[in-house]
């Protein structure tokens, strides 16, 4: 019986396998996401999620197993150093499995296997939210109505203001308009005025005329007068 198995043989031997594995892990840390079978991929995910376990962890002693696992310093060196800035927030769940189709030769199940890179700071709002006591999500009635209420009052505020406002305006727009009045009614002043002394230069011309005609026809009258005599 199977008991206690977790592996799959893959159909090779011990060594083999080891070696196989070895050189899909290495791979897919230095090019961050490899093509394989799913079964194959399935299998790689544990040994990968593990050395990043690891690497996150950063002693001299996980170092050490991780070179037990990849053989290639440098990339051991590289994901040594960037673990804790890609992978510093979440606990798991570091590679994905993307399902491709069968393979054209003999139909086996073709995947692809990637590092997922986990967006910042989703896991720290989460908490935040989930760290709320209960006395502040319960809120009870009489709170909400003191809150409806202040929204009532500030929106009345803000219509009182926008009304005083439209007042200013109104009161200035008056105050302008009256300044602008008496200066049209002193250019109409002078207007008047000059229309008034014409009109009076034209009543001394007559009066001077007849004045002229009257003193005329007295002396008309005083010459005949003379004759007569």
């Amino acid at each position: 019986m199977r008991h206690r198995k977790a592996s799959l043989k893959f159909n090779r031997t011990t060594s083999h396998r080891l070696a196989m594995f070895r050189n899909m892990v290495t791979s897919l840390f230095k090019h961050e996401r490899i093509r394989t079978t799913v079964a194959k991929a399935k299998e790689l995910r544990r040994l990968a999620d593990h050395v990043i376990t690891l690497a996150k962890r950063g002693d001299l002693h996980a170092r050490r197993q991780a070179l037990a696992v990849v053989r290639e310093k440098r990339v051991v060196h590289k994901l040594f150093e960037e673990a804790n800035e890609k992978f510093g927030n979440s606990a798991g769940g570091y590679t994905r499995v993307v399902k491709l189709g069968r393979r054209s030769g003999d139909a086996a199940p073709m995947s692809l296997v990637e590092l997922v890179v986990p967006v910042e700071g989703g896991k720290k709002k989460a908490k935040k939210k989930a760290g709320k006591p209960a006395a502040e999500k319960k809120r009870t009635k009489a709170e909400k109505k003191d809150e409806i209420e202040s929204k009532s009052e500030k929106e009345k505020s803000k219509e009182r203001a926008k009304a005083d406002e439209k007042e200013t305006k109104t009161d200035v727009k008056s105050e302008k308009a009256a300044k602008t009045k008496p200066a049209k009614s002193k250019e109409e002043k002078k207007g008047k005025a000059k229309k008034a002394a014409s009109k009076k230069v034209v009543k001394t011309k007559t009066d001077a005329k007849a004045d002229a005609k009257s003193e005329r026809a007295s002396k008309k009258k005083t010459e005949k007068s003379t004759k007569t005599s």
